[in-house]
């Protein structure tokens, strides 16, 4: 072989390489600005999507209804927002699951109309149907306690709907974050996951699915998901909850892996469910002892007695 013609080939080969390696980074396209700009593309069409699915909901009795016309205008001719609404009462409202102008103007309108329904019928019952035998004055009283009992009545309900709600959510949430971790895992994103596990724990607890929902529209809407996060933990009202917001949070701030926290804080909501139910049953013997006493004994007694009590009476002296 010509050494002269092999290395007149290695030198061409060597600058062709070197005029590549040196002009690729000027006509090739960034690559990364191409892939942020498909990633906002399509997170502005998730949130279209979200906002269109919303706005079908709301069409066809959506979370948050507006008012009857005429709840409205007796909450706002009475002004009842200043002297019956407080922040707890929203706040419990929101963690009862009712949400929404129409819920905040029938609670405030119940808050003014039960006592006064309440206390006109004891009335009229005690002093125009029936006296029962009773002085003007322990009549007097009866009716303002019917008063009170109407006052209280619409706070005593929704403290037990935000208990009940409370409750379903604290049964099924461990089963919720091995699914959220799993999907995580998976590589799903946090937005489709919410939405997924949303609807799978759906049959379980119905107020689960509501919130997972709610996040995952919030976080498709909103700018910043940590908003989404804490509204989440708000809504529902219960620490676990609030944990998981506050590793999401941090996880979103930092950009650490959320799937070790999650596997961690699903151990400790199954640890604490199984803490209640321990306590419940260590609490069941002293609350039996009652009825023990007052409906077992006796029958037990008379179980017992009844033979010895007939061979007395049959025995001849």
């Amino acid at each position: 072989m010509d050494t002269n013609l092999l290395a007149t080939a290695l030198a061409m080969i060597a600058a062709a390489a070197t005029v590549y390696s040196l002009a690729m980074p000027l006509v090739s396209g960034d690559n990364l600005d191409k892939r942020m700009k498909a990633v906002a593309v399509e997170r502005e069409r998730i949130r279209a999507r979200e906002r269109d699915r919303i706005a079908a909901d709301r069409s066809r009795g959506s979370l948050r209804q507006r008012p009857q016309a005429r709840i409205k205008e007796i909450v706002e001719r009475f002004k009842l927002s200043d002297w019956l609404g407080t922040e707890s009462a929203k706040m419990q409202l929101m963690q009862a699951g009712f949400r929404g102008e129409r819920a905040e103007y029938t609670f405030l309108f119940f808050r003014l109309a039960t006592p006064i329904g309440l206390c006109a019928l004891a009335a009229l019952y005690l002093f125009v149907v029936a006296d029962l035998g009773l002085p003007p004055l322990l009549r007097l009283a009866i009716v303002m306690v019917a008063a009170y009992v109407g006052v209280k009545a619409p706070e005593i309900y929704l403290s037990n709907a935000k208990a009940k709600r409370q409750l379903s959510i604290r049964r099924s949430w461990p089963d919720a974050l091995d699914l959220l971790l799993i999907c995580v895992e998976a590589g799903m994103s946090i937005e489709q996951a919410f939405k997924r596990v949303g609807l799978e724990v759906g049959p379980n607890s119905v107020a689960l699915a509501e919130e997972l929902a709610l996040a995952s529209a919030e976080m498709a809407y909103l700018n910043d998901r940590r908003l989404a996060y804490e509204n989440l933990a708000i809504r529902t009202g219960l620490e676990t909850v609030k944990a998981v917001s506050q590793a999401l949070v941090q996880a979103e701030r930092y950009g650490t892996p959320i799937g070790q926290a999650l596997r961690v804080l699903a151990q400790e909501s199954r640890d604490q469910r199984m803490n209640e139910a321990e306590k419940k049953a260590a609490a069941l013997p002293p609350k039996l002892t009652v009825p023990m006493i007052v409906f077992f004994l006796p029958v037990l007694f008379a179980v017992l007695m009844t033979p010895a009590a007939i061979q007395v009476m049959e025995t001849d002296w």
